[in-house]
């Protein structure tokens, strides 16, 4: 690994002394293993940050992403969903300049396809701008729009589907980058961390080694949760040359899906969050969520089933794990106001991973066409219902292992930026907790932000023990890589981080 790291550091040396800056839109013309460092020549103050935000909230019903069943919105919008960019340039080590543009979306994910369109519509726009250095993270929020086709019926008539919302999607995108950039002003920053019990271990096991996803705790053959939390919240809070409050990012291990199940628009806790935040510190204090490795958590604790707080599927329970984000932040905002760095350490890494593939064993393909047989052969399966979800799963699993080949890869693009005393790294898994401990426990970083669901869908990635478990979130059509590639996502970004820290 550390060889591997050297070669790395010596094409980005390569990189930087040729005052490399890619022209071309899109991780798709970044070939595997190939790196990119922002490195551009610019003048001005050292760190500059702009922010914006745009909705990305249709103005007429909608189908919904998060459930195998198929759901439009129907009712009144409770809280916008919105696309927030965080746009980034500063100075390295050596005063070699770099920049970033980070988007966050209140969706339940984003295709690789999406951000290549985004990246090609600011390419336009922003000539001095590397669009391989922009980056899209989603909330996982169960209430926004979906952006994946074929999954549900095509919609009826004066109702969205994927089709016509994606590129609506993708140019407000586009367009919050766009003004990101070019609101760079002069700007410190500061981290801090705080906690919040909001993300809980959803996968209950049992006494015969098996588990499931939301199971009964009170069993008489319940033994404990598959996994662990983190109730750790990652701040870093961002300031203007006057010394006010621009914006925080907040990273915190637990998708936005309380209100998973309704039908109306919601971009779920971080609506009443942007709120709160905005009334205690300013109208004009952004919000930038990211969602740390959570694939494995909800904001519903099955220990206690609901005893003593409201229900989690509701919005008193929304409201209740808003708060407890707040707390957090109003916590750390003295430690925060400390420790401000106008001329931080600015560098962002890119690398091309190809992780083994988890493979189909002809189990589970012998399983998958029994359910197909069982599934067709009534001849009656409604589009848009659970049993149409199950058909498209197994028809899936089947058709990977018809061509999976020996040697079969996914391609991911692992984004890392060091800010300061903070990394922060992407990955486009839902990203089981343990794979994000090893993480973050490794890093020689003061702080360590993980981002899951960032620029592409990458599905479930999880443990061993969860394989071993069968839970949802395990099986293979839930996966497109499983526990040997999550150990090399943890290498590579371990190797990424800590070259940033030599």
């Amino acid at each position: 690994m550390r060889k591997d790291m050297d070669k790395a550091l010596s094409r980005r040396d390569f990189l930087y002394r040729t005052g490399y800056s890619a022209a071309l839109a899109g991780s798709a013309f970044l070939a595997a293993g190939v790196l990119a460092v922002a490195s551009v020549q610019t003048g001005g103050p050292a760190f500059r940050v702009g922010w914006a935000t745009v909705s990305i909230t249709p103005d007429k019903p909608v189908q919904l992403a998060g459930q195998f069943h198929e759901r439009v919105s129907t009712e009144e919008t409770l809280y916008p969903c919105l696309a927030t960019a965080l746009a980034l340039e500063g100075v390295d080590g050596a005063g070699r300049r770099a920049q970033a543009i980070l988007v966050a979306c209140d969706l339940v994910n984003v295709g690789r396809e999406h951000v290549e369109e985004i990246r090609r519509r600011v390419a336009r726009e922003l000539p001095d701008f590397d669009v391989a250095m922009l980056s899209v993270n989603t909330t996982h929020t169960h209430t926004g729009p979906t952006l994946t086709a074929g999954v549900y019926k095509e919609p009826d008539p004066g109702v969205m589907g994927p089709l016509e919302y994606a590129p609506f999607f993708c140019d407000r995108a586009a367009k919050a980058a766009v003004q990101a950039w070019k609101a760079r002003q002069p700007a410190a920053l500061s981290r801090a961390l705080g906690h919040a019990a909001v993300g809980f271990n959803r996968i209950a096991t049992y006494a015969d080694g098996s588990s499931q996803m939301y199971g009964n705790s009170d069993r008489a053959d319940f033994v404990g949760l598959e996994g662990g939390d983190d109730h750790g919240l990652e701040l870093l809070f961002l300031w203007d040359r006057q010394d006010r409050l621009s914006g925080i990012v907040v990273n915190i291990a637990c998708p936005s899906q309380v209100v998973e199940g309704q039908r109306y628009l919601s971009a779920d806790f971080w609506g009443p969050v942007r709120e709160e935040v905005q009334r205690l510190y300013g109208e004009r204090v952004w919000v930038y969520p990211m969602v740390s490795a959570a694939g494995d958590q909800s904001p519903r604790d099955l220990v206690r089933r609901g005893r003593g707080e409201p229900d989690m599927r509701s919005e008193p329970g929304m409201r209740e794990m808003a708060r407890r984000i707040v707390n957090g932040v109003r916590h750390a905002y003295d430690t925060a106001q400390s420790g401000r760095d106008d001329n931080p350490v600015f560098r962002h890494y890119i690398e091309r991973l190809e992780l083994p593939a988890r493979r189909v064993t002809d189990a589970e393909a012998a399983e998958a066409r029994k359910e197909l047989t069982r599934l067709t052969a009534s001849g009656d399966v409604q589009p848009g219902s659970y049993d149409a979800a199950m058909l498209r799963r197994a028809r899936d699993v089947v058709e990977r292992y018809e061509a999976q080949g020996s040697s079969a890869t996914y391609a991911m693009d692992l984004h890392v930026l060091r800010l300061g005393d903070t990394a922060v790294a992407t990955n486009p898994f839902e990203l089981y907790i343990e794979y994000g401990a090893r993480i973050r426990a490794r890093s020689r970083a003061a702080q360590t932000l993980l981002v899951q669901l960032a620029n592409d869908r990458g599905r479930y990635l999880p443990t061993r023990r969860a394989v071993a478990g069968g839970a949802y979130g395990s099986r293979i059509a839930d996966n497109l890589v499983g526990p040997e590639g999550g150990d090399v996502l943890v290498e590579k970004t371990v190797a990424a981080i800590n070259g940033m820290w030599p």
